[in-house]
Parts: structure tokens; sequence; C-alpha cells
């Protein structure tokens, strides 16, 4: 029996999709993050006392920072006045170096979203379908995926979380019905 089999052509729906991309990990801080623990410069680990924490800064190399996003923390839970937070940001930029309050993965976090409002133009995807990719080799915390959505929600035609084949949806937007 001869018989012949209509062979369709392979046709690559998500390539046809109209979907993009977007891979957080483009925005990933290089930035090396260093906590700096306000208890190590307590009097008994628990009490600011000026003429010690200013013997301290005077001695203190802070050199080691240039290049750093230092974070200051205070795990002590000590009472930590304005200023002395002044003077080690003043002698940590002096240094070349960057600072903040929190703790390395809430500074990480926020420079994160940093780098992805200032880089991230929501007109560029104006009623664009779009997947935010979900795994990759570096580490994107939650907050970088909640940054994306705020951002671009209000001008996508949706938002999906994963990968083109497979795709959890996120948002769509609703386009109302109008009355005829």
């Amino acid at each position: 029996m001869d018989t012949e089999k209509s062979i369709e052509p392979i046709v690559n729906r998500v390539a046809n999709s109209g979907l993009i991309t977007i891979d957080l990990a483009e925005y990933y801080p290089n930035d090396d993050f260093v906590e700096l623990d306000l208890k190590d410069w307590l009097f008994m680990g628990m009490i600011l006392k000026e003429a010690d924490f200013r013997e301290k800064v005077s001695t203190f190399d802070f050199n080691q920072f240039t290049n750093k996003h230092i974070c200051i923390v205070n795990s002590a839970d000590a009472i930590i006045p304005a200023w002395a937070y002044m003077i080690l940001t003043q002698k940590i930029i002096s240094a070349g170096g960057l600072v903040s309050k929190g703790n390395k993965a809430d500074i990480f976090a926020s420079v994160y979203c940093q780098n992805i409002t200032k880089s991230i133009l929501p007109n560029n995807f104006e009623d664009s379908k779009l997947v935010i990719k979900g795994c990759g080799d570096k580490f994107t915390p939650p907050e970088a995926f909640m940054k994306v959505t705020e951002i671009l929600s209000p001008v996508a035609k949706s938002i999906m979380y994963g990968e083109p084949c497979s795709s959890v949806p996120v948002y769509k937007k609703r386009i109302p019905k109008v009355l005829e």
C-alpha cells in the first residue's frame, strides 16, 4: 500500500506569540555589600559613649570600604544617636564607599529594585505580552519581581512568570466591554 501522509511543518508557537521575556538577572547589583555592625562600636556592647566612639572612628581603617556598599546594622538593638550614623556615613563616603542603614539582604534587594526602576522604561512595553524569567544563575529577591510587576502592570497587555513554554499568568489587562 502506497499512502502518502501529509507532513505539516513544525511551528514554533512561542516564537510567533509576540512574548517578550524580561530577565531580571540583567539588573543584578554588582556592588560588594558589607555589613558593619554597630554592636562592635559600643561600650560593653550596649551603650554608645561619644568619646569611645570617636576614638574608634579615628583609629578605624575606612579605606577597606572603598568601592563597597556598607550596610550599617545594630544587632545589639541599642539606642544609636543620629550623629553617629552621620559620622560613619561621612567617613565611609570619604573612603569611596556607599552607605545604607539596614541589613545586607534588605539593601541588596533595595539596590536591585533601584536598578530595575532606572533601567526599565514602561513606555517601551505598552500593550506587550511579557514573561518575567523565573529561574537563573543569580539569586533574585522577591522584591525585584514585585518592582517589575509594579512598573509594568499599568502598561502591559499581560504579565506572566516563568518561561515562555510554561508560565504562570500574573496579570491580564481587562478590556472594558463597550455598550452598543
